[in-house]
């Protein structure tokens, strides 16, 4: 079974951006702290970052083409704005995960609406990078539901 975990813009800056909103570890370390689980679960992890909008679409395209399971997807801003993203989603069926680190509806009104938690499984929001772990955990519940 194969999870990949899509990560969206200047979650690159974790760790260091807006430590009061995000914590102080980095993006990679939580990427390494949920891999270090695949072996546990029997799974393989991929995880990936971009700032751009298309590379995540490519991304998720190419996640339904080579018949990856499951996603995690921490969309960051794209998340209230990216018709493309939601459309690559619903276009590929793949499950996935919607992920945020800091809590969205406790922030600022444009946060509150995300174009892809309705096509989600579930979502995993304000519990910090730990979520990532919650995220794949729930995920995992549910492939082996269906």
């Amino acid at each position: 079974m194969r999870v990949w975990v899509l990560n969206g813009p200047n979650l690159n800056l974790l760790g260091s951006r807006e430590p009061q909103t995000y914590g102080t570890v980095s993006l990679d370390d939580w990427m390494q702290r949920l891999q270090a689980l695949g072996p546990e679960l029997g799974i393989e992890i991929r995880s990936m970052q971009s700032n751009g909008e298309g590379q995540l679409v490519d991304w998720v395209q190419q996640a339904g083409a080579e018949g990856v399971s499951g996603l995690i997807v921490n969309a960051g801003g794209y998340t209230h704005t990216s018709v493309a993203l939601r459309d690559a989603l619903l276009a590929v069926a793949v499950p996935f995960v919607e992920v945020h680190v800091s809590n969205v509806w406790a922030r600022e009104s444009f946060r509150h609406v995300s174009l892809l938690s309705d096509v989600a499984v579930g979502v995993v929001a304000g519990l910090g990078g730990i979520g990532y772990e919650l995220a794949l955990r729930g995920l995992l519940h549910h492939l082996n539901e269906v």
